[in-house]
């Protein structure tokens, strides 16, 4: 499966916040890394249909976002930076069965994929707890749990460790290495791209490098350094 940005720019309030974009993702793990209002986010959202193009097509395999958005998102899951923003329903084990609901209408089946979700990320015990007294990493755990539930083909995470403590964002990482799914992750820690097969550098909306992790992060850092130059008026 491949997704294919071809010539793809997102205006945003009058603002062009992408720009000019044809990349085909085909790798196993692919990084995305930029500075604060690169576009990063806005990109990550476009690989499911969260975001639509304002110019250009975003496609997974045959299916293009614009036209065929929930059989899209239904391949490619989605994770965001703050878990309260896709956490919904009162209950940790009814947060994970929200997901079920368009896929396993049987009690039975249902209720197993429930239990082996919860299991698996640590949160059996807490399955009748009100989500919102969980702590964050907790919570983003259960994001994660409610979207790989579903079994998607790919999984984008939007800076999933951002709002962590070190114990949790080493969980996170921990469960993120051993997907069997494609990954695709924004994220400012550079170092979660060791072992990775590609990274893309935005800037100001473009892509300025596509690389292997070494390379890109390399051409990160000169772009850093150079905008810190510009900061301080060097």
């Amino acid at each position: 499966m491949s997704i294919e940005l071809d010539g793809v720019s997102v205006t945003i309030g009058g603002r062009r916040v992408l720009q000019g974009l044809t990349v085909r993702l085909d790798e196993r793990r692919v990084g995305v890394v930029g500075a604060n209002g690169s576009g990063k986010s806005t990109f990550a959202r476009l690989l499911n249909g969260l975001v639509l193009p304002s110019e250009g097509r975003v496609r997974v395999d045959a299916l293009d976002t614009r036209t065929d958005g929930a059989a899209v998102r239904r391949r490619v899951g989605f994770v965001f930076t703050n878990p309260d923003a896709q956490i919904v329903m009162p209950t940790v084990a009814e947060d994970v069965a929200l997901s079920l609901r368009a896929t396993e209408r049987r009690p039975a089946p249902r209720a197993a994929a429930i239990t082996a979700a919860l299991e698996r990320f640590g949160l059996a015990d807490l399955a009748d707890r009100p989500a919102a007294r969980l702590s964050s990493g907790q919570k983003q755990l259960l994001a994660l749990a409610s979207v790989l539930v579903t079994e998607p083909d790919v999984l984008v995470c939007d800076e999933p460790t951002t709002m962590l403590d070190l114990v949790h964002t080493r969980r996170i990482r921990d469960v993120l290495a051993a997907l069997p799914q494609r990954l695709v992750l924004v994220s400012h820690a550079l170092d979660a791209f060791d072992g990775f097969d590609r990274v893309l550098v935005l800037h100001e909306g473009r892509l300025v490098a596509d690389d292997a992790p070494g390379p890109a992060v390399a051409a990160y850092r000169t772009l850093v350094d150079r905008l810190v130059e510009t900061v301080d008026g060097r």
